[in-house]
């Protein structure tokens, strides 16, 4: 069973950087695609960032050249790199499995930029 923790949020401006990291409890090294999700208040669960087990990445057109998401899977570790932040980028941010699987939810990181 794989147990996934978030780290690295935190409360900052408009304009700063903050990189999450995601640690995974047992090998990811299986996980065919792991990504980034996050959710505000009031609203959906939504992915921003997903990486493939080959290292090709994709973004949502809302973080395209302001995220980065990188992955290391002999650490079993995913990061995502979060720089220019918005505060519509203000939310819980979570990774998991792309497609999710349930099971793997962890509590998240709050991330808030104030303007």
């Amino acid at each position: 069973q794989v147990q996934l923790v978030e780290s690295g949020g935190g409360l900052v401006q408009s304009g700063d950087s903050l990189r999450l990291s995601c640690t995974a409890s047992g090998s990811i090294f299986r996980l065919a695609a792991m990504g980034w999700y996050r959710q505000a208040p009031g609203k959906q669960r939504d992915v921003v960032a997903i990486i493939t087990a080959g290292g090709n990445t994709n973004y949502v057109d809302s973080v395209k050249g302001r995220f980065a998401i990188s992955r290391d899977n002999a650490k079993n570790t995913v990061d995502l790199q979060m720089n220019s932040l918005k505060p519509e980028d203000t939310a819980v941010y979570y990774c998991n499995a792309v497609p999710v699987i349930p099971s793997y939810w962890g509590q998240g990181t709050q991330v808030t930029v104030s303007s």
